[in-house]
């Protein structure tokens, strides 16, 4: 009768649980490797709530950034060594510095000036010279100016206990906080350990080493600098080479020079393709009727966005009708539609032959990097070398700004695509046309539409810029308000600016979500 009592389901409960805890604390045994006991008790602690717990880690505040760098913490570690230098640097200011080096030099270089004033005095009197009041209150401002640094660097002298004691203050904080937190960060990392076990555990005697060997050479560092400034100069300067600086430059322009003369023909061929799509859309935005184009632009904001944003769209282009924006207005559509356009067209088909292809995308990215990362002032200097100045040009330089957004992005959304959906659509006997039109290219559609929309925008904030070399259209207005500081005229041109990006934006987005 009394195994009626017994429930065989908690039984088995129970020992799952006894058996889940028993694997756990091995786990912990391998992830720490030292006082595996301790760290179990902690864990377990922690483990128990969802909020922060605090505990107690003697060695971790004790030995700081050294041991988050042991344990692979290197979030936690920099930040710490960061405050740990600042407490040790107003700690060997305080004791050991030289805090009135700064007031010294003032008054070493005020003395040069104040000598040769003493003399100008001196000749100005024996000569009966009307300057004589003017040196002697030359003289009195200067041996002023170093009465008031030499007291400032006394009071500077004086303060050398309370920056030490600063200094200790931090120091003490920063170390009962990094003892508090130490245990907290390190079962986050094992909990991550659990499920990654590539993730380094322990505290192997190398990373000990270079933790502390870094930490050390950058505390050192600091302290010497601060507490010495200006005394070792390879300190503050860095070594540099004049001539080497030279040698690059020239390298640089040989290199341009011979592929200006070498690609010539390219260069050409590249241009009249672009002044080509540049003649054609300008001869649709600005040489047709304006009711035709803003027709046009009206309805077709209404049917991929809606009566809405059709009426606010019919309003911005009044606007720049009203206000004589309006030619200027179809002149930056018209480059920015070349520039979106030949972007457009070669970023989808370059993001879909990169999506399959991890090391020819792995390849392009430091490239994509470099035209996005790199300022326009600089790349605009190639391109006028290539291509001249004018609005070929312009287009060149908004295509490598803008241009990256796209191939990003129809990476990022093919890559999205279900590989189940792939798979299904490959059970019932697709072919790789059908796969990429039917199924790939429909669900990465979101975000080959954001991609589009991204590029239009980034050549939209090159409109200014474009017009130092010869764009034309809106940005010219606004370059003019910066050199003549109008401000009407920058405001206004700068709100036309915006109104075409609106417009572009709604028809490229839609309604659909």
């Amino acid at each position: 009768m009394s195994d009626l009592g017994v429930n065989p389901l908690e039984d088995t409960e129970t020992e799952a649980a006894l058996a889940y805890a028993e694997e756990r604390r091995e786990n912990i045994r391998t992830f720490v490797r030292t006082s595996p006991d301790y760290y179990i008790a902690n864990f377990d602690r922690i483990g128990s709530s969802a909020k922060f717990t605090a505990t107690f880690n003697f060695f971790a505040g004790l030995f700081g950034p050294v041991w988050f760098g042991a344990r692979g913490l290197w979030s936690w570690a920099l930040p710490f060594l960061i405050i740990e230098a600042l407490g040790f640097v107003q700690i060997a200011r305080g004791l050991f510095g030289d805090l009135a080096a700064d007031a010294m030099a003032r008054i070493a270089s005020i003395e040069g000036t104040l000598d040769l004033r003493r003399r100008q005095l001196e000749a100005a009197l024996e000569s009966g010279s009307d300057k004589a009041d003017a040196y002697q209150r030359a003289v009195d401002g200067l041996e002023a100016s170093i009465g008031g640094f030499r007291d400032e660097a006394q009071a500077l002298s004086e303060q050398g206990l309370s920056i030490a004691l600063t200094g200790l203050i931090i120091l003490v904080v920063v170390k009962a906080v990094q003892a508090i937190v130490a245990n907290w960060a390190l079962e986050a990392r094992f909990t991550e350990w659990t499920s990654n076990r590539a993730i380094r555990s322990g505290m192997p005697v190398p990373h000990i080493v270079f933790a502390a060997l870094f930490m050390a050479a950058i505390v050192i560092t600091a302290m010497v600098h601060y507490s010495f400034p200006g005394r070792w100069a390879l300190l503050s300067d860095f070594p540099t080479d004049p001539d080497l600086r030279l040698i690059s430059i020239d390298g640089v322009e040989r290199f341009f020079a011979f592929a200006v003369i070498n690609g010539e023909a390219l260069f050409d061929a590249i241009t009249y393709g672009i002044r080509l799509i540049l003649d054609a859309l300008e001869l649709v935005f600005v040489s047709t009727p304006w009711i035709v184009v803003a027709s046009l632009i009206v309805l077709l904001t209404w049917l991929t966005a809606g009566i809405r944003m059709a009426i606010w769209s019919g309003a911005f282009l009044a606007y720049m009708g009203l206000l004589g924006f309006w030619e200027k207005a179809m002149t930056t559509l018209a480059l920015l539609g070349t520039a979106a356009c030949l972007s457009i067209v070669i970023g989808i088909p370059l993001g879909m032959f990169a999506a399959r292809r991890p090391r020819f995308y792995a390849f392009i990215q430091p490239i994509m990097d470099f035209m996005q990362t790199m300022p326009a002032f600089v790349f605009m200097i190639p391109v006028i070398a290539f291509f001249g100045t004018g609005k070929p040009a312009a287009v060149v330089t908004t295509m490598i700004f803008g241009g990256t957004p796209v191939v990003r992005l129809t990476v990022l959304g093919l890559r999205g695509v279900p590989e189940s959906v792939r798979e299904a659509a490959i059970s019932f006997g697709a072919n790789k046309w059908y796969l990429l039109t039917r199924v790939d290219l429909p669900l990465a559609s979101p975000s080959i539409r954001a991609g589009i929309n991204q590029t239009i925008m980034l050549s939209l904030a090159m409109v200014v810029v474009a017009s130092l070399i010869g764009a034309k259209g809106l940005g010219e207005d606004v370059l003019e308000a910066l050199q003549y500081a109008n401000v009407g005229q920058g405001i206004l041109a700068g709100f036309s600016i915006l109104f075409c990006a609106m417009i572009l934006d709604r028809i490229v987005q839609g309604q659909k979500k």
